[in-house]
């Protein structure tokens, strides 16, 4: 059977909840460049969760001239931190019923480092693409990325449904016109 619809999942908060695992991520990264921590874990998930990394490192301290350079060190400590995150069971068993009737994927603002949390729970074969914010000009709360995976797939914004948890990003899908929910807190 040909599949017509797309499912996309944002990562962070809405597959998983990474806001630990990219906190002690970025800290140790921080750190270790030599710049002072001026944040906790509280604060980051306050004013930082949702917005690429180049809007909330000015919120973190970080100079504009260090961005890429925190970033990418940022993306070295991800993984021994992954022991930080939760899953969102729930949703990935509704992927699950959904895969042989839609096309799956993931966008997300995060980096490259979103195939090592789906590879460290076993979660990567659910996802035929995965769009990060290395594959498009402009993250969110820009729709590029949602609409990179519907072009991918030729499949129309009424086709599409997409699971997406943060202000940006629900504002990203909401430009897009296809249909949303919205994933709260999950336990």
């Amino acid at each position: 059977m040909e599949k017509s619809k797309l499912v996309i999942c944002d990562l962070d908060g809405t597959l998983f909840d990474t806001r630990r695992v990219n906190y002690m991520a970025y800290r140790e990264a921080i750190e270790r460049a030599g710049l002072p921590v001026i944040f906790d874990y509280d604060i980051y998930v306050e004013k930082c969760w949702g917005p690429t990394y180049r809007g909330f490192l000015p919120i973190m301290g970080v100079p504009e001239n260090r961005f890429e350079e925190i970033h990418d060190a940022k993306k070295l400590y991800y993984e021994e931190n992954l022991k930080y995150a939760t899953e969102n069971t729930h949703l990935f068993n509704i992927i699950k019923a959904m895969k042989n009737e839609y096309h799956t994927a993931v966008v997300t603002s995060g980096s490259s480092n979103s195939k090592d949390i789906l590879r460290y729970f076993g979660r990567l074969e659910l996802f035929d693409v995965i769009f990060t914010i290395d594959d498009v000009k402009n993250g969110k709360p820009d729709p590029e990325g949602f609409l990179k995976a519907m072009e991918y797939f030729k499949v129309k914004p009424e086709d599409t449904i997409i699971f997406e948890d943060s202000d940006v990003g629900l504002a990203a899908a909401r430009k897009t016109g296809a249909s949303i929910c919205v994933v709260d807190d999950f336990k």
